[in-house]
């Protein structure tokens, strides 16, 4: 048990805090605790292992390879896949311990594509990568539940996104569906994490992973106009940041909360990327398809989102007016001004990016949260740096500008680190 622990429970005791039956039971429940969880760190080199032992076998025969004969290269092939599946057997039959389990899993996992490419290269099958990805994907899947291994859960959605890159933006114009599906499979296990480790770190990395997959794929669902391709990363970005915003990832660290993060860095750049005339020169010159695959991914983007307000609000979970929450039904109403004048939306948007600033700086000075308040400032700094490329201001004005941005950085987080230890003395 940690020393600190025994030492802050011997000081209540001496202080007749609690009683001595009361901090052994205490005592004991850390040990039990302790007991109880596995090694984390032996756990991350055990799978870091396992993979460098995979690796090291695959370039030992891949080093002599040319010298095998065909039989002898087929058996070699399959080696290292009869004895992950080996492994993997004795794990789970003899219940072994979640490093075992976590390292045998992903040893057969490297096992399975190694085998899959060398039979391959063996045969001269003929295939893509996208498909070589899937059926790796698809193969592998089943460990997760018979392992509960987390470390595969990371390796399936690295893999599943990268298939989705390989068949929706580097195989012509084709829409990976199949990603949707193996994204799905995964979420039972991902939701027993939230609800049973909520707080560990491979579920905040879970909850970084997940949504960045999402928002790195969604680009290839884009299919029969490109124009509704921001205005769907808007909704989707809204979406992330109203999940992010749910009082079960909002009350943890911010650090923890991949979905607000994303959702709210993401809409900023989307909006600095509209608030150029140029872009809805585009638009207007190619005008819209309303009977395309954008266009219904936008709409189901939209009504997800929607849904997830109207269900904050119905639980009560939205008390104050957060502007973050609802941009997006903002810029689809400058989107459909667009159509009819493009200036008016421009202006607008500009708008709107200044109001977001503006209220981070506030969240920021209410909550004496010096990330959020700087985040506001540099929002209100990048957009005035980029009407600084498409404005016909002269330098002097400017240069006035950023100076004067310049000390309002300076001005405010010293007016709130007075107001902090102000508020500490009093305390």
């Amino acid at each position: 048990m940690n020393s600190k622990i025994q030492k802050d429970i011997n000081e209540l005791v001496a202080e007749q805090v609690i009683t001595e039956d009361t901090a052994s039971k205490i005592v004991s429940y850390y040990r039990s605790k302790q007991h109880d969880s596995p090694n984390r760190l032996f756990t991350v080199f055990a799978v870091l292992g396992s993979t460098l032992v995979g690796l090291g076998m695959i370039l030992i025969l891949a080093h002599n390879w040319d010298d095998f004969s065909r039989t002898v290269k087929t058996i070699f092939a399959f080696v290292p896949l009869v004895i992950g599946q080996i492994v993997v057997g004795y794990s789970i039959l003899k219940n072994k311990s979640a490093t075992w389990k976590e390292a045998s899993g992903v040893f057969l996992f490297f096992a399975v594509g190694a085998s899959m490419a060398l039979v391959s290269q063996i045969y001269n099958i003929p295939g893509d990568l996208s498909d070589y990805l899937l059926t790796w994907i698809l193969l592998c899947l089943p460990l997760i539940y018979l392992l509960r291994s987390n470390a595969l859960v990371l390796l399936q959605i690295i893999f599943i996104t990268s298939y989705a890159c390989s068949f929706g933006y580097f195989s012509g114009n084709r829409t990976p569906w199949l990603y949707l599906i193996v994204l799905a499979s995964l979420l039972p296990h991902y939701y027993k994490l939230l609800k049973q480790k909520k707080s560990h770190n491979i579920t905040s990395v879970l909850n970084w992973l997940l949504p960045l997959s999402i928002v790195i794929v969604t680009g290839a669902f884009v299919r029969g106009d490109g124009n509704f391709g921001f205005l769907i990363y808007v909704l989707l970005f809204g979406l992330l940041y109203n999940i992010g915003k749910i009082p079960f990832f909002n009350n943890q660290k911010l650090r923890r909360n991949g979905y607000l993060v994303l959702g709210s860095l993401g809409t900023i750049y989307m909006l600095m990327l509209t608030s150029f005339k140029w872009l809805w020169e585009d638009i207007y010159i190619n005008r819209l398809n309303f009977n395309s695959q954008a266009f219904y991914i936008a709409v189901v983007l939209f009504c997800l989102t929607l849904v997830v307000v109207v269900y904050s609000y119905s639980k009560k979970w939205i008390r104050d007016f957060n502007l973050f929450q609802y941009a997006f039904l903002f810029f689809i109403g400058f989107f459909m001004i667009s159509l009819v004048t493009m200036e008016t939306s421009v202006v607008l948007i500009n708008l709107l990016i200044l109001t977001l600033g503006i209220m981070a700086v506030k969240i920021g000075a209410d909550t004496f949260h010096f990330g959020v308040l700087n985040y506001g400032l540099l929002i209100v700094t990048i957009l005035i740096a980029c009407r600084f490329f498409d404005t016909n201001m002269s330098f002097v004005l400017r240069g006035l500008l950023f100076v004067g941005v310049g000390i309002g950085f300076f001005l405010t987080n010293y007016v709130m680190l007075k107001k902090q230890k102000t508020l500490k003395r009093k305390l």
